[in-house]
């Protein structure tokens, strides 16, 4: 579905090695950070290149910022996208850095892809409004995928039980068997946090022994305290799990454990358990990573790593409208089309894989 609505605003870019962890992207719709006037591939192309070497300069000077209470600094607000693959192409093999040369490749096909998508066949155009994911100040990517362990950048196997439990876990035909994303009960913005949904904007406040995380995608919120406390009974599941934190230099450490057993994440059961760091790199940049362990589903915990760039305030208001009136039109549709065919519709490729 030209890769979940084109990313909407906007991609962040990871350029590594000579280039650099470098990121700035598209801000909301709204905002002044993109210009609608940007129609010319070449020339956003030639400057995404040009600003990925201008901003290796800037994190060699920067000193990472404190609250006035003394913790690291990562208020603000950020956008969670990328062009990047989650799984490195098999065809890239053991290939886990481009050259530049390369990578300004890729990045073309990319940008090139998005802009000649034609309105008659997919109804929203994005690049007439300035929101095409090109039309930012996105920069070519020397990773050839989001998951940087194993080192083969793919996600290990499944386990003979994960197997068996995701192939059981096909979408029903009723209204309480649809994602949560659906059915507006989570945001599907993790966690652990993917790119390639829409809505990928988030505040993250803090105040002395806690950091707070707020997505604009079904407004949904985590509170991470600071304080050295310990995660609650083992008896108590949310939705987006139990997080607790600590800082580590200048790096945000979240535990999250305890999460609801009918949340669905990749297959993973309410044990998974992930960690997640977040770290300032630059003043525009903040640096996500991610590792899952959950024994049942995989043969082994992998690890990701995402660039967040800074965008302007605020966060709009998610309203679930589309998700609340639609889903009943979608369950009939798919109990129609499972009395014509006389058999149980296929198993849906649930939202989180998608």
């Amino acid at each position: 579905m030209r890769t979940r609505m084109l990313m909407l605003l906007a991609a962040v870019i990871v350029a590594v090695g000579s280039w650099g962890l470098v990121l700035i992207a598209q801000a909301p719709s709204g905002t002044k950070s993109f210009d609608p006037k940007i129609t010319n591939t070449d020339e956003a192309i030639k400057a995404a290149a040009e600003t990925a070497k201008a901003a290796e300069v800037a994190r060699r000077n920067f000193t990472p910022p404190k609250t006035p209470w003394g913790d690291p600094d990562l208020r603000g607000y950020f956008l969670n996208l990328s062009y990047t693959p989650l799984e490195r192409p098999r065809e890239l093999a053991d290939k886990p850095l481009y050259t530049e040369e390369e990578a300004l490749a890729a990045f073309k096909k990319a940008v090139e892809a998005d802009a000649e998508v034609d309105p008659r066949t997919v109804h929203y155009d994005w690049k007439e409004y300035g929101m095409d994911a090109w039309q930012s100040p996105i920069r070519p990517n020397l990773h050839t995928s989001l998951v940087v362990d194993p080192p083969t950048g793919r996600i290990p196997p499944m386990t003979p039980e994960g197997r068996k439990r995701q192939e059981a876990a096909g979408r029903g035909i009723y209204v309480n068997n649809r994602g949560l994303y659906e059915r507006c009960v989570t945001g599907n913005q993790g966690p652990p946090r993917l790119p390639g949904n829409h809505d990928a904007e988030s505040q993250i406040q803090q105040t002395p022994g806690y950091v707070i995380l707020i997505m604009q995608s079904n407004s949904d919120v985590r509170i991470v305290p600071t304080d050295g406390r310990p995660h609650v009974p083992s008896s108590v599941r949310k939705w987006l799990g139990d997080s607790v934190g600590h800082w580590e230099g200048n790096t945000l450490v979240i535990d999250t454990t305890n999460f609801h057993p009918d949340r669905e994440w990749r297959g993973s059961t309410s044990g998974m358990h992930l960690i997640e760091r977040l770290t300032i790199t630059d003043p525009k940049t903040l640096k996500y990573e991610f590792t899952v362990e959950d024994p049942t589903t995989w043969t082994r915990p992998w690890s990701a790593e995402v660039i967040w760039p800074r965008i302007e305030p605020g966060l709009f208001e998610f309203a679930c409208h589309e998700q609340n009136y639609g889903v009943m039109n979608v369950v009939k549709g798919a109990q129609i089309r499972a009395r014509e065919a006389g058999t149980r519709p296929a198993r849906e490729t649930p939202e989180s894989e998608r």
